[in-house]
């Protein structure tokens, strides 16, 4: 075996270990950098499908027909316009300028109206009020919120009207606009301000975007440059090979 005069082979087997231990750090926090990075990140599974011919918003862009929609989404339908969303067991129609976003199992509708159709139960929020189907069983019903006037409208099955604790109020209410259930073919309306108080400032469709992306993002990019240098590099303990 050929060597060089002088050559420490123990001092080389300590550097080639040490390059070595280096490489498998790197891998390992690699691994672990990879591993960090929120799985909302790495692919998101929409809440919903839009369907639109036009003339309406998300977060403050234009939709195109099929879009996939997410928890915290704004949309917003221009006039002339409208759209359908395609959830898990429900489909709900957003009526020409109306405005309302997406949460859980929810649609909180600024103003507008929309129609509902559900098996699984689907919520329409409405400031202080929340119209609730009463049976998880295919349940129609229209909410709209017009100048100040909620209007709830059972089309098949009966549906709840409730009011959140904060604005219930201890003195006795009038028959029109007490809470209470909504039968089927009924139709109920409720004074916005009587009901809900001062009417919160209306949601603007800007350009908005989930802050789960912005700091998951930031997450994501600083994981994966770090993978690439950490990983990528081919840097020696030694500044001389052997």
């Amino acid at each position: 075996m050929w060597y060089s005069p002088g050559y420490d082979f123990s001092k080389g087997r300590v550097e080639t270990a040490l390059r070595m231990s280096a490489s498998v750090i790197r891998g390992i926090v690699c691994w672990a950098l990879i591993l960090a990075v929120p799985v909302s990140v790495l692919g998101q599974t929409p809440s919903a499908i839009l369907h639109t011919q036009g003339g309406v918003w998300v977060n403050g862009y234009e939709a195109k027909d099929a879009s996939a929609i997410f928890v915290g989404d704004l949309v917003e339908t221009k006039a002339g316009s409208s759209a359908s969303l395609t959830l898990d067991g429900s489909t709900v129609l957003l009526q020409p300028e109306s405005v309302a976003k997406l949460q859980e199992n929810l649609l909180v509708l600024d103003h507008g109206g929309v129609s509902v159709t559900t098996s699984k139960s689907f919520k329409v929020r409405v400031n202080c009020l929340t119209v609730v189907p009463v049976v998880n069983d295919w349940t129609q019903y229209d909410v709209a919120d017009v100048n100040g006037t909620i209007q709830v409208a059972a089309r098949k099955n009966d549906v709840t009207v409730s009011r959140e604790m904060a604005h219930r109020k201890p003195s006795p209410e009038t028959a029109a606009s007490r809470e209470g259930v909504v039968h089927e073919g009924e139709q109920r309306s409720y004074d916005e301000s009587q009901m809900c108080g001062t009417a919160p400032p209306t949601a603007q469709a800007g350009p908005l975007v989930n802050s789960k992306w912005i700091v998951g993002g930031a997450g994501a990019g600083v994981g994966i440059l770090l993978c690439v240098i950490l990983c990528g590099g081919h840097s020696s303990i030694s500044p001389k090979n052997p």
